[in-house]
């Protein structure tokens, strides 16, 4: 008789304990918590990042535009633009074609700002709870007495994921910025500077002069993602890709030592100065970040040119 009642005091505690919650139990998200704070998961990081990233989704095809000059205007690889857009000749684009220069809906989302569906998670508790029968002890009374102690029921929530919550996140973070802080740029050739970059002036570059054959050498590590005469205005030119965020342009060579996909190191000779499409014997030499030229002053050396 006295074990009957004990079921019956415990099946009364465990539906009252249910019923002034409510139909489902409050869930208590541990390790995701941090991540969802206005954002969802996948959000996290990239949109921050995105978030700098003044380049559009797409570019559509203006006239005099090329895809090499598409690619170095937006800070890109063109083989890469040309793969993403399934065009076979780099060199035969249409006015008014669209470019796309991110892949993927999911970088869309997050780079226009839109919001991304965040559902709550709620804890699968049935209507009715099972009935399980213990054995009548001093510790089973204890735990039918917390039970119906108020806000004592806690349900974690299946996804749970307490290894490390930021390691996602921190690691797409390292590759996209953390790669940019670790250049170390050096002078691309000697001799006297004679052109400085200037935004009111349209000059993206600096100038610097010297003699026909001279040296010229990478300013930083990368690899080569153009190397041709197909951009109007810089003659024979190389572009250096050095991480997702930066390239450098040498302009005006005379002869290209490097072809396209070779990876260089700084300070390896990659031409010899000359003045292809110029008025005169020199470098010019170009920093872009994210596609938008910026001072070279900011990152060379150049008390040592």
């Amino acid at each position: 008789m006295k074990q009957n009642q004990f079921f019956t005091l415990l099946m009364i505690a465990i539906l009252a304990g249910c019923a002034s919650k409510g139909p489902h139990a409050p869930v208590l998200e541990r390790g995701v918590a941090g991540k969802k704070n206005g954002a969802t998961v996948d959000a996290t990081g990239k949109k921050s990042q995105r978030e700098k990233d003044w380049r559009p989704e797409s570019h559509i095809v203006q006239k005099g535009d090329t895809l090499y000059s598409i690619a170095f205007n937006y800070g890109f690889d063109y083989h890469e633009l040309a793969e993403l857009n399934g065009i076979k000749d780099p060199s035969v684009i249409s006015i008014g074609q669209e470019i796309r220069l991110f892949p993927g809906k999911a970088l869309s989302v997050a780079r226009t700002g839109a919001p991304v569906e965040s559902k709550p998670i709620e804890a699968s508790i049935k209507e009715q709870p099972k009935l399980v029968k213990y054995p009548y002890s001093e510790a089973a009374m204890a735990q039918i007495e917390k039970v119906q102690e108020p806000g004592k029921i806690e349900v974690v929530s299946a996804t749970k994921t307490e290894t490390n919550p930021r390691l996602d996140t921190e690691t797409e973070e390292v590759a996209d910025t953390g790669d940019d802080a670790a250049i170390e740029w050096g002078m691309p050739a000697q001799g006297k500077l004679i052109g400085q970059f200037s935004e009111s002036a349209n000059r993206k570059g600096i100038d610097i002069a010297g003699k026909l054959g001279q040296p010229i050498v990478a300013s930083a590590p990368g690899k080569v993602v153009y190397s041709g005469s197909g951009l109007r205005g810089y003659g024979k030119l190389i572009i250096i890709k050095h991480n997702k965020s930066y390239l450098s342009a040498y302009a005006h060579n005379d002869k290209v030592l490097v072809k396209e996909g070779q990876n260089v190191t700084r300070g390896q000779k990659i031409a010899e100065m000359g003045n292809t499409d110029a008025d005169q014997v020199k470098l010019h030499f170009e920093v872009r970040l994210l596609g938008n030229p910026v001072d070279p002053a900011k990152y060379l050396p150049l008390g040592k040119s």
